[in-house]
């Protein structure tokens, strides 16, 4: 986990140029997670880029306290021009400092400022990687945003019991000397193999 600040801003830009590249016609293309398309995905992570944008603000209310599966995400007309502007936002609002100090608030769950930002790196990384995967584009994550996440998953994983699920489902085996993304992904609970239509 990270105790340090991180810049979001290169792994905002990177999912902000995968998803103005998606077409309209593979807006209902089914992603790595479960139950939704490509649409879906867009517009969760609209949604959790307002919310980690309010998170380091620490503006809480509608955006900071609704969990994420309380209804199924979507996009409006708007979101080809919408989705960069607050990712931008968000990167923006964790350059400083306070956000990764004290305690803020996403999803309905208080958390330290400096584990929020984690789960905004592993969210940006994980879900960029689905998008990639659902539109078959080519993937590079920002370096630091993926060690963030891989760490974050790691101690997530560490913290549950045989048996249990982890944070994102069951963890999938990745070999230990698969590259960062894939373990990162495996941890996410997806297999790094996913393609559409397997």
């Amino acid at each position: 986990m990270t105790d340090t600040t991180l810049d979001l801003g290169p792994q905002a830009l990177a999912v902000a140029r995968l998803a103005l590249a998606v077409r309209d016609d593979q807006l209902a293309a089914p992603t790595p997670c479960p139950d939704l398309a490509v649409r879906h995905l867009l517009g969760h992570l609209l949604g959790l880029s307002v919310a980690f944008r309010d998170a380091g603000r620490k503006d809480f209310g509608a955006t900071t306290d609704t969990a994420p599966d309380s209804a199924v995400p979507d996009i409006g007309p708007g979101w080809r021009e919408e989705l960069p502007k607050v990712l931008d936002e968000l990167a923006d609002v964790w350059r400083a400092p306070a956000p990764w100090t004290g305690t803020t608030r996403a999803g309905g769950i208080e958390m330290p400022g400096a584990v929020a930002g984690a789960v905004a790196a592993d969210e940006l990384v994980i879900h960029g990687w689905d998008l990639a995967r659902a539109t078959g584009q080519p993937y590079d994550p920002d370096p630091a945003a993926l060690r963030a996440s891989y760490a974050f998953l790691w101690a997530a994983a560490d913290e549950t019991g045989p048996g249990d699920d982890g944070v994102f489902g069951p963890v999938v085996p990745v070999p230990d000397d698969a590259p960062l993304l894939d373990r990162a992904v495996g941890l996410s609970g997806r297999n790094p193999g996913w393609r559409p239509g397997r």
